[in-house]
């Protein structure tokens, strides 16, 4: 920090008066008025600073004017370009490893033009020594200067006034930086450079760099606010993260300030914005939260808005998320992602869509259970009170095939009234897929027999008015009923019929089974009981791979008023 005694007389309050700074004789810049302190960056030595009071231009001699502006205009004609010279300033930005800048930096040195570099000190000096420059340019520390200037290419030559940027040249454009030195009253031979060469890449466009310098900005206005998990040394961070409870039992991806703010970048709204209060303990997922477990997860990035949309539909209450936590059942969410944009993050509609293999349907799902886990606190064997679980409860996420080979409009469309083109997703609670196979089945009649034979199932064949179900058709399952012309409703209609059952085939005790309806219960052992509350129960989604008569049937936990109800959402509000 330089630090100097005000000035004043008998014209201007020490307010109105502007100090020139000179470094070891030539020109620095000049101060706002008033000013009798600045901070500076400057190199390891010994340096020589003046300070030399200015009045304001009055009748051609210094006076009382009121604005730096003013006061050129006051000038005489013969003073005011040099007024205007000393109160601008060259700045340059170069690096060590920079051939351009080797061939620029003997003039700017030469004309006085202050520079910092991006290299440490002992490159910086080594390149001063290699040039024979008159002096070592000061370092840029932390990148600071550069951050704000933000060159794409250096060696970068900026004309300041204060701090508003007049103009600038990155690279080596000779006529223009002739023009730009002076414009400053720093006029320099540049005779022997080339007309023109394309710079070097800036050091704050590095891959290694950049990132960095997101996250610090980030930091600094308030974008990111979490506070940041310090790792020993000698820890492995993914032993650290596993050891302080922030895993699922697999290995995570350290969700860095770096990884985060990159991520951040996937979606326009603000990472402060609120995306849920996550259940058991109420903990409010931030889109930053969200996005941090989606790091911890494995997320690219793109799948950030259908991780979002996720969140948020999870924790609206008719989803019913403390009671999917807390039960001794083994459900878990289960995202269904239908439109578009489930492609363009990456996710699998087709073979093994249900399975490993696929970052993006491999990680949403998981983003989710971590999201519950680490900001709603979740923990099984603690708050997650499931009897056995199930592999699905790690996530659960695939997309539908939405193609030409697709017998109705996706899930979330038949839900939710999104256009063709938006993305929605339906979060259901679900427990393990299971295998559902006909191969004979060629008219939908017969298929709809198998299907609703199977969903019979669920939970188990004499629970009635308790579960629901999602049905994933594959793609020979799907063909039948589209080539038959059957809607979703109507195969909807179909299963629904087909799974009544006679109550006294129910009833508590019946083929020595004790599970069951209460016998008092049932007035008419003929009546049809069934399976499902309504058609609409049994949710139809499309995906798979081409071969094999095959779907899946997933059941669900409790449902309706008595449990979870199936949500679905756009993803477009998080994109």
């Amino acid at each position: 920090m330089l630090r100097w005694t005000p000035s004043t007389d008998d014209l201007d309050a020490p307010s109105a008066i502007e100090y020139e700074l000179y470094r070891n004789g030539n020109f620095f810049q000049l101060t706002p008025p008033g000013t009798s302190a600045i901070g500076i960056y400057t190199q390891p030595g010994t340096q020589t600073w003046t300070v030399v009071a200015v009045d304001r231009v009055r009748e051609g001699r210094l006076g009382v004017l009121s604005s730096p502006a003013d006061a050129v205009a006051a000038a005489p004609a013969a003073m005011r370009d040099t007024y205007e010279r000393m109160a601008l300033e060259l700045l340059a930005l170069v690096k060590h490893d920079c051939p351009v800048c080797d061939q620029v930096l003997p003039a700017l040195d030469a004309a006085g033009v202050r520079i910092l570099s991006q290299s440490s000190e002992n490159d910086t000096a080594a390149q001063a020594a290699r040039l024979s420059l008159s002096r070592v340019p000061e370092i840029d520390l932390d990148l600071a200067v550069s951050e704000r200037l933000d060159p794409v290419a250096v060696p970068a030559v900026f004309l300041l006034d204060g701090d508003a940027e007049r103009d600038r040249v990155e690279g080596l454009a000779r006529d223009r930086l002739a023009h730009l030195l002076a414009r400053a009253g720093r006029p320099a031979s540049l005779e022997g450079l080339p007309e023109m060469r394309p710079g070097c890449l800036s050091r704050t466009r590095d891959p290694d760099v950049a990132p960095r310098l997101a996250a610090r900005r980030a930091r600094a206005e308030g974008r990111i606010v979490s506070r940041e998990l310090e790792i020993g040394t000698l820890e492995d961070p993914l032993e650290a993260l596993h050891d302080r409870g922030l895993t699922d039992g697999l290995p995570v991806v350290p969700p860095t300030p770096e990884r985060v703010v990159e991520t951040l970048e996937h979606t326009s709204r603000h990472p402060q914005d609120l995306v849920g209060v996550v259940p058991p303990y109420g903990g409010r997922a931030t889109v930053e939260k969200v996005a941090i477990n989606a790091v911890l997860a494995g997320c690219a990035g793109p799948e950030l808005p259908i991780v979002l949309a996720a969140v948020a539909a999870a924790c609206r209450e008719d989803f019913a998320l403390q009671g999917v936590v807390a039960t001794t059942a083994p459900p878990g969410p289960v995202v269904v992602v239908s439109g578009p944009y489930a492609g363009r993050a990456g996710m699998n509609a087709g073979g093994n869509a249900l399975g490993q293999g696929n970052r993006a349907n491999s990680t949403i799902g998981r983003a989710l259970q971590l999201t519950v886990r680490n900001v709603g606190g979740g923990r099984p064997g603690r708050e997650d009170r499931a009897a056995h679980g199930q592999p699905g409860k790690v996530g659960t996420a695939f997309a539908e095939r939405l193609d030409e080979t697709a017998p109705w409009p996706g899930l979330a469309h038949a839900r939710a009234p999104l256009g063709p083109d938006e993305t929605g997703v339906t979060l259901f609670a679900g427990e393990a897929p299971r295998f559902v196979v006909d191969q004979l089945a060629r008219d939908p009649d017969a298929l709809a027999a198998t299907l609703a034979a199977e969903l019979e199932h669920v939970g188990s064949r004499r629970a009635r008015l308790i579960h629901d179900a999602l049905l994933v058709v594959g793609p020979e399952h799907g063909r039948v009923f589209r080539q038959a012309g059957w809607s979703r409703e109507r195969l909807q209609d179909e299963l629904h019929r087909r799974t009544h059952r006679r109550a006294g085939d129910l009833v508590r005790g019946a083929d020595g089974i004790a599970d069951g309806l209460p016998a008092g219960t049932v007035a008419d052992p003929d009546a049809p009981v069934p399976k499902f509350a309504a058609p609409e129960r049994i949710l139809l989604a499309y995906a798979g791979g081409d071969a094999g008569l095959f779907s899946m049937i997933i059941g669900g936990w409790a449902s309706g008023e008595m449990g979870s109800t199936p949500v679905t959402g756009s993803i477009e509000p998080w994109r």
